[in-house]
């Protein structure tokens, strides 16, 4: 957010590095490979894929968000590790005990969203959460800048979202019963409901990308306009003001990622007629168990 105050966009110079050691060769490569393809595919909108693009230089041959995004990955590798192997059942650390309560909020929201079954689903769900919260942030410290303000990052993870709750769906319902539940149950108006409920799928990508991107851009953007109002004044102090607020809106728009993704693998996935019944003795115990499983 600081850096973002500074007025114009600006390269990290992370990105710079990179561009700098690797961005000769792959702008040979695009440039051999890559972008006549594009050019023949915008062709035929009348573009080309500079126009839509940009240039093609070494400079920008990987774009920041690139960089930032495979950066949030490595983060969250980092973060997995480091707690990971400081798990302790007798003497849990401060930071211990906040994982533990992420780990278990997303437990029962699966299963109260999808069901009991659905904590399978669990490492996917967690990584999407873990995941776009370290990118949400990372724009809060000093040489980085939030891949989710990117639409490339944004869609890509409402795309990734998109397969796979309709890959589970496929895989649990066979594909007739997958697009059949697009009718609904009343057959009458199932010839009403079927496209309209296959539009409405096909734009959720969007739609997760979109809020995504347009929330955690938009923080950055208020932060820089109001900061550049009197630079000699607002430019430090009123971005540290605006930052309660940049972290709630990064807390929230994980949250609502992770909650629309549980509403939607729940509408394509039941659970098996024998896993209806009431819980043994001392299944409510199971909790610290599982956390230890899902890092290990």
């Amino acid at each position: 957010m600081l850096l973002q105050a500074g007025g114009a966009h600006h390269e990290p110079i992370l990105v710079e590095l990179v561009n700098y050691y690797i961005g000769e060769p792959l702008n040979r490569f695009e440039l051999a490979y890559t972008k006549p393809l594009w050019d023949s595919f915008f062709k035929r909108f009348g573009t080309t894929a500079e126009g839509m693009f940009g240039a093609y230089t070494p400079e920008n041959a990987v774009p920041w968000y690139t960089v930032m995004f495979v950066v949030a990955c490595l983060i969250c590798l980092t973060i997995i590790w480091i707690f990971k192997a400081r798990l302790s059942a007798d003497e849990p650390s401060g930071g211990q005990q906040t994982l533990e309560v992420g780990v278990l909020a997303i437990r029962n929201l699966i299963a109260d969203i999808i069901g009991d079954h659905g904590l399978k689903y669990f490492p996917v769900v967690a990584t999407f959460a873990l995941l776009i919260l370290v990118s949400n942030l990372m724009g809060f410290f000093p040489l980085f800048v939030s891949p989710t303000a990117s639409t490339s990052v944004t869609f890509a993870l409402g795309i990734s979202s998109f397969v796979y709750y309709n890959a589970i769906g496929i895989k649990e319902n066979g594909l007739f019963n997958h697009l059949k539940h697009f009718a609904g149950p009343i057959w009458w108006i199932a010839p009403l409901m079927f496209p309209i409920e296959i539009v409405s799928n096909l734009i959720r990508p969007m739609s997760l990308g979109i809020r995504l991107f347009g929330n955690i851009f938009a923080d950055e953007q208020v932060a820089n306009t109001i900061a550049n109002l009197a630079p000699g004044y607002t430019f430090w102090f009123v971005p540290v003001l605006l930052m309660p607020l940049g972290l709630f809106v990064a807390f929230v728009q994980t949250f609502v990622f992770t909650l629309l993704s549980m509403l939607y693998i729940s509408e394509v996935t039941h659970a098996p007629h024998d896993d209806h019944h009431q819980p043994a003795p001392g299944d409510e115990d199971e909790g610290g168990g599982f956390i230890a499983a899902v890092l290990t």
